[in-house]
């Protein structure tokens, strides 16, 4: 009989250890889960909950307790005025790790205003005439700046309505964000006004006619295509020539407005080269016309006093290409081959 008390006692002690040794496990465990309050948090959506405040919130952590900053903003929350509001819920034993406050970002999808020009301008890109979308300059109804979306709004710019009036050079266009929530997708209208630019090589100074351009003298800038036409000249391309008329600084030069420059000009010395089969002979002349290299001008022959035509093949050079007739044919003739004759101030006897 006493042999079973005993047991009994020592099978009660053994389940009074037991139950101390898990009352204690689970004080410990109550203590490394108490609610820890966070230095800083961030939010995707415009409510701050109990859960984001605070580590091991439990159950609490789904209530809302705060309004959250603006898209892409940072805001600050005094840890005194925190906790006076996780009281207010029945949130207490908070350890505060000694913070004075605590820092709130709300997440957000920037676009910025150059990502959504060129989004307008590809969506335009070859509409009604309209070029690449990289020659096309926007004007805004209304200036987009950066534009903040909440972050869920992850899909890209899609336009879903395009209008363009090549008259007016107006544009209407609506866009669509697709959102991974499931929420409704996020759309954006722009309008204003678009047109196609292209490179044009612009003076630098006023110009007069005949003046001969230098690189000094012409700028690169975009221009809109319709002021120029087809007929913009390059930079490469107007460097050298010779103003056809007189233009002021500021405007764009057409390849119509230049010239190959003079190379000879009238009254004019110039030096009057007579070319035939295997003769080359050179006298003096005097320009009637002014030319470029290739044009046909008027020369007098001063040693002849009579007017010719040549071209102008240089820098005071005109040269005329005289016919040489063929020699009826002999029976007894053998072909033999001169060598090139070369005279200077002798004219022929055609003049």
């Amino acid at each position: 009989m006493m042999s079973m008390i005993a047991r009994s006692l020592l099978i009660a002690a053994a389940l009074l250890a037991a139950s101390m040794s898990s009352a204690a496990a689970q004080s410990r465990s109550e203590t490394i889960a108490a609610p820890t309050l966070r230095a800083s948090i961030t939010v995707a959506d415009d409510i701050v909950r109990v859960g984001d405040l605070i580590d091991n919130a439990g159950s609490a952590g789904s209530i809302a307790v705060y309004r959250a900053p603006d898209l892409g903003t940072t805001g600050t929350l005094p840890v005194a005025q925190v906790l006076n509001v996780l009281r207010a819920h029945q949130v207490i034993g908070v350890d505060t790790r000694e913070l004075k406050e605590i820092t709130v970002t709300r997440l957000a999808r920037t676009i910025d205003s150059k990502e959504i020009e060129q989004q307008v301008s590809r969506a335009l890109e070859g509409r009604h005439g309209l070029g690449r979308a990289g020659n096309i300059a926007l004007t805004f109804d209304r200036d987009p700046g950066d534009i903040r979306l909440e972050a869920t709004n992850t899909g890209a710019m899609q336009p879903i309505a395009v209008r363009y009036d090549p008259r007016s050079t107006r544009f209407d266009v609506t866009f669509e964000i697709g959102n991974d929530s499931g929420a409704a997708p996020y759309k954006l209208r722009l309008t204003g006004t678009a047109i196609e630019t292209i490179e044009a090589a612009v003076l630098t100074r006023n110009v007069e006619r005949g003046d001969v351009l230098k690189a000094s003298d012409v700028m690169i800038e975009r221009r809109p295509k319709a002021d120029i036409g087809n007929d913009a000249a390059t930079r490469d391309g107007t460097i050298g020539m010779q103003m056809r008329r007189q233009l002021r600084a500021g405007q764009a030069l057409r390849v119509a407005d230049m010239a190959k420059p003079d190379l000879v000009t009238r009254d004019q010395n110039v030096v009057l080269i007579y070319r035939t089969a295997g003769i080359y002979l050179t006298i003096r002349g005097k320009a009637m016309d002014g030319g470029a290299e290739g044009d046909v001008v008027s020369v007098m022959n001063l040693q002849s006093k009579r007017a010719v035509s040549g071209v102008v093949t240089g820098r005071g050079e005109v040269s005329i290409s005289v016919a040489t007739p063929l020699a009826p044919p002999s029976a007894d003739a053998t072909t033999s081959d001169s060598a090139s004759v070369k005279l200077s101030s002798v004219a022929p006897n055609a003049e």
